[in-house]
Protein backbone atom coordinates (compact mmCIF):
# COMPACT_ATOMS: atom_id res chain seq x y z
CA UNK A 1 0.00 0.00 0.00
CA UNK A 2 1.34 3.34 -1.03
CA UNK A 3 -0.73 6.05 0.29
CA UNK A 4 -3.34 5.31 3.18
CA UNK A 5 -5.66 7.44 4.93
CA UNK A 6 -7.04 7.56 8.42
CA UNK A 7 -10.43 9.14 8.47
CA UNK A 8 -10.92 10.75 12.21
CA UNK A 9 -14.84 10.20 13.00
CA UNK A 10 -14.73 9.27 16.82
CA UNK A 11 -15.78 13.05 18.61
CA UNK A 12 -19.28 13.59 19.23
CA UNK A 13 -19.95 17.53 18.02
CA UNK A 14 -21.81 18.65 20.41
CA UNK A 15 -21.48 22.26 19.16
CA UNK A 16 -23.14 21.03 15.66
CA UNK A 17 -26.55 20.58 17.44
CA UNK A 18 -26.61 17.00 16.01
CA UNK A 19 -29.63 15.00 15.00
CA UNK A 20 -32.68 13.53 16.57
CA UNK A 21 -31.18 11.29 19.22
CA UNK A 22 -28.34 12.41 19.69
CA UNK A 23 -26.72 10.98 16.13
CA UNK A 24 -23.24 12.71 15.98
CA UNK A 25 -22.52 15.06 13.57
CA UNK A 26 -20.53 12.99 10.68
CA UNK A 27 -23.53 10.60 10.09
CA UNK A 28 -25.79 13.49 9.88
CA UNK A 29 -27.42 13.63 6.73
CA UNK A 30 -26.12 16.78 3.97
CA UNK A 31 -28.00 16.64 0.42
CA UNK A 32 -28.94 13.16 1.39
CA UNK A 33 -25.94 11.65 2.69
CA UNK A 34 -23.77 10.97 5.79
CA UNK A 35 -21.54 13.58 6.38
CA UNK A 36 -19.18 11.35 6.63
CA UNK A 37 -19.74 9.40 3.64
CA UNK A 38 -19.10 12.61 1.88
CA UNK A 39 -15.04 12.64 2.91
CA UNK A 40 -15.08 9.04 2.62
CA UNK A 41 -16.26 9.02 -1.35
CA UNK A 42 -13.87 12.26 -2.20
CA UNK A 43 -10.66 10.05 -1.14
CA UNK A 44 -12.28 6.49 -2.76
CA UNK A 45 -12.62 8.62 -5.68
CA UNK A 46 -9.11 9.67 -5.80
CA UNK A 47 -6.98 6.78 -7.73
CA UNK A 48 -3.62 7.92 -5.58
CA UNK A 49 -5.88 6.89 -2.42
CA UNK A 50 -5.51 2.77 -1.89
CA UNK A 51 -6.92 2.33 0.95
CA UNK A 52 -9.22 4.16 3.75
CA UNK A 53 -9.34 3.70 7.56
CA UNK A 54 -11.69 5.53 9.50
CA UNK A 55 -11.72 5.60 13.04
CA UNK A 56 -14.95 5.20 14.98
CA UNK A 57 -16.68 4.89 18.55
CA UNK A 58 -17.43 2.18 20.41
CA UNK A 59 -21.02 2.53 20.21
CA UNK A 60 -21.03 3.87 16.44
CA UNK A 61 -20.06 0.45 14.38
CA UNK A 62 -24.08 -0.35 12.94
CA UNK A 63 -24.33 3.62 11.44
CA UNK A 64 -20.74 3.26 9.96
CA UNK A 65 -21.96 -0.23 9.08
CA UNK A 66 -25.02 1.55 7.24
CA UNK A 67 -23.18 4.35 5.82
CA UNK A 68 -19.97 2.10 4.20
CA UNK A 69 -22.61 -0.99 3.14
CA UNK A 70 -21.79 1.17 -0.27
CA UNK A 71 -18.90 2.72 -0.37
CA UNK A 72 -16.25 0.35 -2.09
CA UNK A 73 -13.48 -1.49 -1.50
CA UNK A 74 -11.27 0.96 -0.61
CA UNK A 75 -12.83 1.64 3.09
CA UNK A 76 -11.26 -0.77 4.86
CA UNK A 77 -12.56 -2.59 8.60
CA UNK A 78 -13.18 0.65 11.02
CA UNK A 79 -10.69 1.53 14.10
CA UNK A 80 -12.32 1.85 17.66
CA UNK A 81 -10.94 5.73 18.64
CA UNK A 82 -9.74 6.79 22.15
CA UNK A 83 -10.58 9.92 24.73
CA UNK A 84 -9.16 12.04 22.57
CA UNK A 85 -8.52 13.17 18.87
CA UNK A 86 -4.64 12.52 18.99
CA UNK A 87 -5.49 9.07 20.45
CA UNK A 88 -7.84 8.55 17.68
CA UNK A 89 -5.16 9.24 15.39
CA UNK A 90 -2.94 6.62 16.82
CA UNK A 91 -5.08 4.12 17.11
CA UNK A 92 -6.15 4.57 13.38
CA UNK A 93 -2.21 4.72 12.43
CA UNK A 94 -1.19 1.40 14.35
CA UNK A 95 -4.66 -0.09 12.69
CA UNK A 96 -2.96 0.41 9.37
CA UNK A 97 0.65 -0.56 10.52
CA UNK A 98 0.69 -3.92 8.69
CA UNK A 99 -0.31 -2.76 5.71
CA UNK A 100 3.38 -0.93 5.71
CA UNK A 101 1.79 2.21 3.73
CA UNK A 102 4.44 4.21 2.53
CA UNK A 103 2.46 7.82 3.09
CA UNK A 104 -0.88 8.42 4.81
CA UNK A 105 -3.11 11.73 5.06
CA UNK A 106 -4.79 11.99 8.19
CA UNK A 107 -8.49 13.98 7.88
CA UNK A 108 -11.25 15.32 10.12
CA UNK A 109 -14.32 13.50 9.43
CA UNK A 110 -16.26 16.81 9.60
CA UNK A 111 -14.74 18.19 6.27
CA UNK A 112 -17.16 16.79 3.65
CA UNK A 113 -16.25 19.12 0.72
CA UNK A 114 -12.42 18.24 0.35
CA UNK A 115 -11.72 17.89 -3.02
CA UNK A 116 -9.58 16.24 -5.27
CA UNK A 117 -7.07 18.80 -6.11
CA UNK A 118 -6.30 19.44 -3.12
CA UNK A 119 -5.52 16.00 -2.12
CA UNK A 120 -3.62 15.53 -5.05
CA UNK A 121 -1.38 18.42 -3.30
CA UNK A 122 -0.59 16.61 -0.47
CA UNK A 123 -0.25 13.70 -1.77
CA UNK A 124 2.33 15.55 -4.61
CA UNK A 125 4.10 17.40 -1.61
CA UNK A 126 5.47 14.62 0.29
CA UNK A 127 7.90 13.86 -2.29
CA UNK A 128 10.25 16.75 -1.20
CA UNK A 129 8.53 17.44 2.41
CA UNK A 130 8.27 15.48 5.95
CA UNK A 131 4.82 16.63 6.24
CA UNK A 132 2.58 18.81 4.60
CA UNK A 133 -0.41 20.91 5.63
CA UNK A 134 -3.32 22.11 3.37
CA UNK A 135 -3.96 25.54 4.54
CA UNK A 136 -5.27 29.34 3.56
CA UNK A 137 -4.23 32.29 4.59
CA UNK A 138 -6.07 34.20 6.74
CA UNK A 139 -8.05 37.01 4.91
CA UNK A 140 -10.11 38.23 8.22
CA UNK A 141 -8.91 40.70 10.87
CA UNK A 142 -7.47 39.43 13.99
CA UNK A 143 -8.53 40.85 17.54
CA UNK A 144 -7.13 39.41 21.08
CA UNK A 145 -9.93 39.92 23.69
CA UNK A 146 -10.05 39.51 27.76
CA UNK A 147 -13.44 39.30 29.27
CA UNK A 148 -15.02 40.74 25.91
CA UNK A 149 -12.64 43.72 25.37
CA UNK A 150 -10.49 43.54 22.61
CA UNK A 151 -6.90 43.87 23.74
CA UNK A 152 -5.00 44.29 20.78
CA UNK A 153 -4.99 43.80 16.83
CA UNK A 154 -3.15 41.20 15.26
CA UNK A 155 -0.83 41.37 12.11
CA UNK A 156 -2.20 38.35 10.00
CA UNK A 157 0.71 38.52 7.79
CA UNK A 158 2.07 35.54 7.08
CA UNK A 159 -0.79 33.20 9.08
CA UNK A 160 -2.19 30.46 7.85
CA UNK A 161 -5.62 28.59 8.70
CA UNK A 162 -4.79 25.06 9.13
CA UNK A 163 -6.78 22.22 6.82
CA UNK A 164 -7.09 18.63 6.50
CA UNK A 165 -6.10 15.98 5.45
CA UNK A 166 -2.61 16.40 6.39
CA UNK A 167 -0.39 14.55 4.71
CA UNK A 168 3.08 11.99 6.28
CA UNK A 169 5.77 9.95 5.78
CA UNK A 170 4.04 6.60 7.76
CA UNK A 171 6.80 5.66 9.57
CA UNK A 172 7.35 9.51 10.87
CA UNK A 173 3.98 10.52 11.92
CA UNK A 174 3.72 7.36 13.89
CA UNK A 175 6.71 7.39 15.70
CA UNK A 176 5.71 11.02 16.50
CA UNK A 177 2.50 9.95 17.77
CA UNK A 178 4.36 7.11 19.84
CA UNK A 179 6.71 9.28 21.45
CA UNK A 180 3.84 11.86 22.64
CA UNK A 181 2.39 9.13 24.26
CA UNK A 182 5.69 8.15 25.69
CA UNK A 183 6.02 11.63 27.06
CA UNK A 184 2.34 11.88 28.25
CA UNK A 185 1.48 14.70 26.11
CA UNK A 186 -2.23 14.30 24.74
CA UNK A 187 -2.82 18.43 23.83
CA UNK A 188 -1.80 18.28 20.12
CA UNK A 189 -4.63 19.87 18.33
CA UNK A 190 -3.45 18.46 14.78
CA UNK A 191 -0.79 16.07 13.50
CA UNK A 192 1.81 18.39 11.78
CA UNK A 193 2.25 20.08 15.55
CA UNK A 194 3.60 16.67 16.32
CA UNK A 195 5.84 16.32 13.77
CA UNK A 196 7.08 20.33 14.68
CA UNK A 197 7.47 19.44 18.66
CA UNK A 198 9.40 16.12 17.08
CA UNK A 199 11.53 18.55 15.54
CA UNK A 200 10.25 18.20 12.14
CA UNK A 201 9.88 20.26 9.22
CA UNK A 202 6.25 21.42 7.81
CA UNK A 203 5.61 22.40 4.45
CA UNK A 204 2.36 23.96 3.21
CA UNK A 205 0.46 24.00 -0.02
CA UNK A 206 -2.79 25.63 -0.96
CA UNK A 207 -6.23 24.66 0.87
CA UNK A 208 -9.35 25.18 -0.32
CA UNK A 209 -11.51 28.14 1.14
CA UNK A 210 -14.31 25.37 0.76
CA UNK A 211 -12.54 22.81 2.70
CA UNK A 212 -14.44 24.41 5.80
CA UNK A 213 -14.98 22.37 9.16
CA UNK A 214 -18.52 21.41 10.33
CA UNK A 215 -18.59 22.40 13.95
CA UNK A 216 -21.78 24.47 14.49
CA UNK A 217 -25.58 24.19 13.54
CA UNK A 218 -25.30 27.49 11.24
CA UNK A 219 -22.16 25.76 9.46
CA UNK A 220 -24.67 23.11 8.93
CA UNK A 221 -27.05 24.87 7.57
CA UNK A 222 -24.57 27.06 5.04
CA UNK A 223 -23.36 23.46 3.93
CA UNK A 224 -26.72 21.88 3.39
CA UNK A 225 -27.38 25.00 0.81
CA UNK A 226 -23.74 24.21 -0.66
CA UNK A 227 -24.44 20.74 -0.90
CA UNK A 228 -27.74 20.68 -2.35
CA UNK A 229 -26.38 23.66 -4.87
CA UNK A 230 -23.55 20.81 -5.63
CA UNK A 231 -26.14 18.34 -6.43
CA UNK A 232 -28.28 19.93 -8.65
CA UNK A 233 -26.80 20.21 -11.77
CA UNK A 234 -26.90 16.47 -13.01
CA UNK A 235 -25.64 15.96 -16.34
CA UNK A 236 -25.61 12.04 -18.43
CA UNK A 237 -23.30 11.17 -21.56
CA UNK A 238 -23.56 8.76 -23.98
CA UNK A 239 -20.85 6.50 -25.42
CA UNK A 240 -20.90 3.98 -28.38
CA UNK A 241 -18.31 1.97 -29.97
CA UNK A 242 -17.29 -0.87 -32.56
CA UNK A 243 -14.28 -3.49 -32.95
CA UNK A 244 -14.07 -6.22 -35.29
CA UNK A 245 -13.03 -9.76 -34.80
CA UNK A 246 -8.89 -10.69 -35.29
CA UNK A 247 -7.23 -13.99 -34.88
CA UNK A 248 -6.54 -14.41 -30.95
CA UNK A 249 -7.67 -16.29 -28.15
CA UNK A 250 -9.03 -13.48 -25.92
CA UNK A 251 -11.04 -10.38 -25.65
CA UNK A 252 -11.06 -7.41 -23.34
CA UNK A 253 -14.14 -6.72 -21.99
CA UNK A 254 -15.01 -4.02 -19.11
CA UNK A 255 -11.55 -4.67 -18.03
CA UNK A 256 -11.30 -8.25 -17.56
CA UNK A 257 -9.30 -10.59 -19.90
CA UNK A 258 -11.98 -13.12 -21.48
CA UNK A 259 -11.25 -16.26 -22.88
CA UNK A 260 -12.30 -16.85 -26.85
CA UNK A 261 -12.01 -18.34 -29.87
CA UNK A 262 -11.32 -14.60 -31.36
CA UNK A 263 -9.30 -11.21 -30.34
CA UNK A 264 -10.84 -7.67 -31.30
CA UNK A 265 -9.04 -5.55 -33.66
CA UNK A 266 -7.50 -2.08 -32.52
CA UNK A 267 -4.81 0.19 -31.58
CA UNK A 268 -4.81 -0.35 -27.99
CA UNK A 269 -6.06 -3.53 -26.63
CA UNK A 270 -9.53 -2.95 -28.18
CA UNK A 271 -11.83 -3.12 -24.88
CA UNK A 272 -15.02 -1.75 -26.53
CA UNK A 273 -16.77 -1.62 -23.28
CA UNK A 274 -14.41 0.50 -21.46
CA UNK A 275 -13.99 3.08 -25.20
CA UNK A 276 -17.55 3.55 -25.13
CA UNK A 277 -17.96 3.93 -20.81
CA UNK A 278 -14.81 6.48 -21.64
CA UNK A 279 -16.81 8.87 -24.62
CA UNK A 280 -19.80 8.94 -22.27
CA UNK A 281 -18.06 10.43 -19.16
CA UNK A 282 -16.07 12.42 -21.59
CA UNK A 283 -19.59 13.60 -23.25
CA UNK A 284 -21.15 14.37 -19.86
CA UNK A 285 -18.18 17.21 -19.03
CA UNK A 286 -18.44 18.17 -22.84
CA UNK A 287 -14.79 17.38 -23.16
CA UNK A 288 -14.09 15.67 -26.58
CA UNK A 289 -14.02 12.13 -26.74
CA UNK A 290 -11.20 9.62 -26.81
CA UNK A 291 -9.82 9.90 -30.11
CA UNK A 292 -9.24 13.53 -29.04
CA UNK A 293 -7.09 12.54 -26.24
CA UNK A 294 -5.46 9.09 -27.23
CA UNK A 295 -5.16 9.39 -31.01
CA UNK A 296 -4.69 5.94 -32.58
CA UNK A 297 -1.86 7.70 -34.69
CA UNK A 298 -0.42 7.96 -31.31
CA UNK A 299 2.58 5.18 -31.07
CA UNK A 300 2.49 5.74 -27.10
CA UNK A 301 -1.05 3.46 -26.99
CA UNK A 302 -0.26 0.79 -29.34
CA UNK A 303 -1.79 -2.08 -27.32
CA UNK A 304 -2.59 0.61 -24.55
CA UNK A 305 -4.23 -1.09 -21.63
CA UNK A 306 -7.90 0.85 -21.95
CA UNK A 307 -8.59 1.48 -18.42
CA UNK A 308 -5.94 4.27 -18.50
CA UNK A 309 -8.34 6.29 -21.13
CA UNK A 310 -11.48 5.49 -18.66
CA UNK A 311 -9.09 6.95 -15.24
CA UNK A 312 -8.22 9.74 -17.27
CA UNK A 313 -11.58 10.49 -18.23
CA UNK A 314 -13.03 10.28 -14.69
CA UNK A 315 -9.90 12.07 -13.76
CA UNK A 316 -10.71 15.17 -15.62
CA UNK A 317 -14.41 15.03 -14.49
CA UNK A 318 -12.56 15.11 -10.96
CA UNK A 319 -10.81 18.26 -11.65
CA UNK A 320 -13.73 20.08 -12.05
CA UNK A 321 -15.47 19.14 -9.13
CA UNK A 322 -18.06 16.68 -10.52
CA UNK A 323 -18.20 12.99 -8.96
CA UNK A 324 -19.68 10.12 -10.87
CA UNK A 325 -23.18 8.82 -9.47
CA UNK A 326 -23.69 5.33 -12.15
CA UNK A 327 -22.27 4.02 -15.17
CA UNK A 328 -23.83 1.39 -17.25
CA UNK A 329 -22.89 -0.35 -19.87
CA UNK A 330 -24.55 -2.93 -22.84
CA UNK A 331 -22.12 -5.41 -24.61
CA UNK A 332 -24.05 -6.50 -27.87
CA UNK A 333 -22.83 -9.61 -29.25
CA UNK A 334 -23.36 -13.10 -30.48
CA UNK A 335 -20.12 -14.42 -28.34
CA UNK A 336 -18.72 -14.51 -26.07
CA UNK A 337 -20.96 -15.03 -23.18
CA UNK A 338 -20.99 -12.42 -21.06
CA UNK A 339 -23.32 -13.02 -17.92
CA UNK A 340 -20.42 -15.32 -16.15
CA UNK A 341 -17.87 -12.53 -16.29
CA UNK A 342 -20.49 -9.68 -15.33
CA UNK A 343 -19.72 -9.16 -11.78
CA UNK A 344 -15.84 -9.18 -12.86
CA UNK A 345 -16.71 -6.35 -15.06
CA UNK A 346 -18.95 -4.53 -12.52
CA UNK A 347 -16.01 -5.12 -9.88
CA UNK A 348 -13.10 -3.78 -12.57
CA UNK A 349 -15.15 -0.83 -13.37
CA UNK A 350 -15.94 0.05 -10.06
CA UNK A 351 -12.12 -0.08 -8.95
CA UNK A 352 -11.32 1.96 -12.05
CA UNK A 353 -13.28 4.68 -11.33
CA UNK A 354 -13.75 4.90 -7.75
CA UNK A 355 -17.47 3.95 -6.99
CA UNK A 356 -18.66 1.09 -5.30
CA UNK A 357 -19.81 -1.57 -7.75
CA UNK A 358 -23.18 -1.10 -6.77
CA UNK A 359 -23.22 2.20 -9.05
CA UNK A 360 -22.06 0.09 -12.03
CA UNK A 361 -23.85 -1.79 -14.72
CA UNK A 362 -23.07 -4.16 -17.17
CA UNK A 363 -25.93 -5.76 -19.67
CA UNK A 364 -25.37 -7.70 -22.72
CA UNK A 365 -27.84 -8.37 -25.77
CA UNK A 366 -28.05 -10.15 -29.13
CA UNK A 367 -28.94 -8.54 -32.43
CA UNK A 368 -30.94 -12.29 -33.14
CA UNK A 369 -28.39 -12.85 -35.82
CA UNK A 370 -29.35 -9.29 -37.63
CA UNK A 371 -26.18 -7.22 -38.70
CA UNK A 372 -22.38 -8.04 -38.24
CA UNK A 373 -22.49 -8.69 -34.66
CA UNK A 374 -25.25 -11.16 -35.58
CA UNK A 375 -22.90 -12.68 -38.43
CA UNK A 376 -20.41 -12.79 -35.54
CA UNK A 377 -18.13 -10.05 -37.08
CA UNK A 378 -16.93 -7.83 -34.17
CA UNK A 379 -18.54 -7.00 -30.79
CA UNK A 380 -20.62 -3.22 -30.37
CA UNK A 381 -21.14 -1.52 -27.24
CA UNK A 382 -23.18 1.64 -25.96
CA UNK A 383 -22.53 3.16 -22.44
CA UNK A 384 -24.18 5.95 -20.56
CA UNK A 385 -22.51 8.11 -17.38
CA UNK A 386 -24.53 10.24 -15.00
CA UNK A 387 -22.35 12.56 -12.84
CA UNK A 388 -23.02 15.58 -10.74
CA UNK A 389 -21.27 18.88 -10.94
CA UNK A 390 -20.68 21.84 -8.80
Amino acid sequence: MKTAVVIVAAGRGERSGGMPGGTPKQYRLLAGKPVLGHAIDAFAASMAVDGIKVVIRQEDQELFRDLTSVSGRKVLPPAIGGPTRQASVMAGLVALEPAKPEHVLIHDAARPFITGDVIGRVIDGLQQAEAVLPAVRVSDTLKRAERGIVTASVNREGLWAAQTPQGFHFDRILAAHRAAADARRDDFTDDTQLIEWAGGEVSIVEGSAGNVKLTSGDDFALAEGRAGRAGADIRSGTGFDVHAFCPGDHVWLCGVRVPHGMALAGHSDADVGLHALTDALLGAIGDGDIGAHFPPSDPRWKGAASHLFLADAAERLRRRGGRILNVDVTLICEAPKIGPHRDAMRARVAEILGIPPERVGVKATTTEGLGFTGRREGIAATAIASVAMP
